[in-house]
């Protein structure tokens, strides 16, 4: 069941928090990385490499749990949970990623690495 994202988590979401993102091992231990995010329409936007560890894990199982804050406001934290629905490569990828790098460093992200994105719905 998708949950729709309430202004104030969108707000913190379309600032730039580190989140860190969990994802499941082979084995099912937890991995857990620091991500740039954002959202994409109602769904929350992840970049990574496409041979990544991270990007392994969600291909395999697509569950995440998310936890962020805001840099102005450390002592409210932010929870996710959620499925990746769809992966974003090519052009229509690098124009997501090019959104999310430019909030954080303040232009499109280098080319020397491929990208792409994962699309997670909320469920919680």
């Amino acid at each position: 069941m998708t949950t729709t994202l309430d202004s104030d988590v969108r707000q913190v979401l379309d600032g730039t928090p580190i989140a860190h993102l969990a994802t499941v091992l082979p084995d099912g231990a937890p991995h857990a990385t620091p991500v740039w995010i954002a959202t994409e329409g109602e769904h929350v936007a992840v970049l990574t490499g496409p041979g990544s560890r991270k990007a392994r894990n969600l291909r395999r199982d697509p569950r995440v749990a998310i936890s962020l804050t805001a840099p102005d406001n450390p002592f409210q934290p932010v929870m996710l949970r959620g499925t990746v629905v769809e992966w974003v490569d090519g052009d229509a990828g690098w124009e997501i990623v090019d959104r999310i790098a430019t909030k954080y460093i303040g232009g499109p992200y280098p080319r020397d690495e491929e990208r792409v994105v994962a699309l997670i719905d909320v469920t919680r």
